[in-house]
């Protein structure tokens, strides 16, 4: 090709062949590449404004060279960069036939390359085989996303590691490696494919040990069960090379998915330790009960008492006071990863704190119910006991389950009961009065489900017209987690202290868009269905930045 198309026709496909086996790509490319590079060499040498086409015969080498000429209208304007445009006054001097839209080809006598059509060719050559080599690269990398792969450190750049792996490059970022591992070129090593990203440059193919993914991968090379199904990894929360919690199922009741995974005298556990340098690996078995399944994860700890709330992902866990410790881990490490493992935020408290809570709560109740009622403190305590937590209970619930308390009878039921429901009426009152003079309109009011403590609520945060509530976003009701500084902190919502459900915030956002004309009363799905999956992956996006 250097030295002129006019050489040894069978030199272009040894070439072609030469290149496409070296790098890995198929020959026709090459060809195509060769071609057109022949054809910019040509356009230097017959002029940029003709349409030159260059076509080698992959089984005999030979070449040909054309001029594609298209006839257009004396009249018609040849606009900047069109090519291989013919006047028809120009073409019938060569062909008395020629006619509008006619497209000839013209035969071109082979040429010598020049200097710098030489290193013209060179460069398009280059550039088109080393596209070919990053898309052969990429098309090869991006199926196996989830895989363990083998490769020898190339070079170590500020802390980030580059792994030959034969066929492409990978890079491993610092954030990626295992702590306080350090590699020399030259070492093998096995790395997580976690993403391969077509890019610019080439394909990037991001490796890592650090990933959760990669403990799982170990494993199933390890442990026959998981590679065949039989025991299925559900999760994996790790602090790389320190400690890692993994849950595991069976699919099969007679195999112990536990003991199937650490092995006979741990043999098939250790060979993972040594892998990651060490990082004792907790396993737990996985269970479909939430509650079960956090009380798994956090051992070794022993756990009293969990209470979910689903709304929030969060969950309670009570310990006895000498497993506190222990639950929490050394810096947090064994909640923190039972956190991760579980996808749910844990609270954990001990007896004594929670004994002291409730017993607060008593006191509370039994304040509230001798002010409310006006009866002494050992009725109040009865009525607590009983499991009486507000006085609206008391007003509204059926005459019987009261006199049935003991030392109760019909006319103590009666007589309590009318002194709630005067305590309500006056604080209906009350907050009445406040609700006005905080400027909440009359038509919040008439919204279903807008009690005067909402309507108070509401006021207090601002919202004073139905115009103000539709307005809202369901976080903005319920509060919601935010991600500031690496800490996970509560925004208050205006009704926070109702403890208000997703669904219910929805509905109450919903029927004040109806009710301000916004929306159609028979068309309620189509902004909240949209707010809800808007709000639903805010909380994804938090939860997943707080793991």
């Amino acid at each position: 090709m250097a030295t002129g198309i006019s050489a040894n026709r069978l030199e272009l496909l040894q070439i072609a062949e030469a290149v496409a086996r070296e790098k890995s790509i198929d020959r026709e490319i090459v060809i195509e590449a060769i071609e057109e590079a022949i054809q910019k060499g040509a356009k230097t040498r017959y002029g940029a404004e003709h349409d030159i086409r260059a076509n080698i015969d992959q089984k005999t080498g030979e070449l040909t060279l054309k001029r594609i000429i298209t006839v257009i209208g004396d009249e018609d304007e040849i606009e900047e960069g069109e090519i291989g445009k013919q006047r028809l006054s120009e073409a019938l001097r060569r062909d008395p036939k020629a006619h509008v839209g006619q497209v000839a080809e013209e035969i071109l006598p082979p040429f010598e390359f020049g200097r710098v059509q030489t290193q013209m060719a060179r460069q398009v050559v280059t550039h088109k085989v080393r596209e070919a080599e990053r898309e052969h690269q990429y098309e090869e990398f991006k199926d196996r996303v989830g895989d363990v792969i083998s490769g020898v450190v190339k070079r170590v750049e500020y802390g980030n590691t580059v792994v030959d792996l034969g066929r492409g490059e990978g890079i491993m970022r610092r954030d990626q490696s295992i702590p306080r591992e350090m590699f020399n070129i030259g070492d093998r090593i096995r790395c997580y494919i976690y993403d391969v990203r077509r890019e610019t440059k080439g394909p990037q193919i991001m490796l890592s040990r650090a990933h959760p993914g990669f403990m799982a991968k170990l494993f199933a090379q390890e442990v026959p069960e998981v590679y065949d199904g039989v025991i299925e990894i559900r999760a994996v929360a790790r602090d790389p090379g320190s400690r890692a919690k993994m849950a595991v199922l069976s699919n099969d009741s007679s195999i112990d998915p536990v003991g199937a995974c650490v092995g006979m005298r741990g043999s098939r556990v250790q060979a993972v330790v040594a892998e990651l340098q060490g990082e004792k690996i907790d396993i737990i078995q996985w269970n479909p009960d939430e509650a079960t399944f956090i009380v798994n994860a956090l051992a070794p700890a022993e756990v009293s008492k969990v209470v979910l709330d689903e709304d929030d992902e969060r969950v309670e866990v009570v310990v006895p006071d000498e497993q506190l410790s222990l639950a929490i881990g050394r810096r947090g490490q064994n909640v923190r990863l039972a956190s991760q493992l579980t996808q749910w935020q844990i609270d954990i408290i001990t007896e004594s704190q929670d004994s002291e809570r409730r017993q607060r709560e008593f006191t509370e109740r039994t304040a509230l119910f001798q002010e409310a009622l006006d009866v002494d403190e050992v009725i109040a305590q009865l009525l607590v006991t009983e499991g009486f937590a507000a006085v609206e209970d008391i007003a509204y619930v059926e005459e019987d389950e009261l006199a049935t308390i003991e030392g109760f009878d019909e006319d103590t039921a009666q007589e309590l009961q009318a002194r709630a429901r005067d305590f309500l009426d006056r604080e209906a009152t009350e907050l009445d009065s406040k609700r006005k003079e905080l400027g909440v309109e009359d038509g919040v009011m008439e919204i279903e489900g807008v009690t005067l403590q909402i309507a108070v609520a509401l006021g207090t945060a601002g919202v004073k017209t139905v115009e103000d509530l539709a307005d809202l976003a369901t976080d903005e009701l319920r509060g919601a987690f935010e991600t500031k500084n690496g800490e996970r902190v509560r925004t208050p919502g205006a009704l926070e202290e109702f403890a208000m459900s997703q669904e219910d915030a929805e509905r109450l956002i919903l029927r004040a868009r109806v009710a301000a004309g916004w929306i159609e009363a028979d068309e309620p799905e189509a902004e909240p269905a949209e707010e809800a999956a808007e709000v639903a992956a805010d909380e994804d996006s938090v939860a997943a930045q707080e793991v």
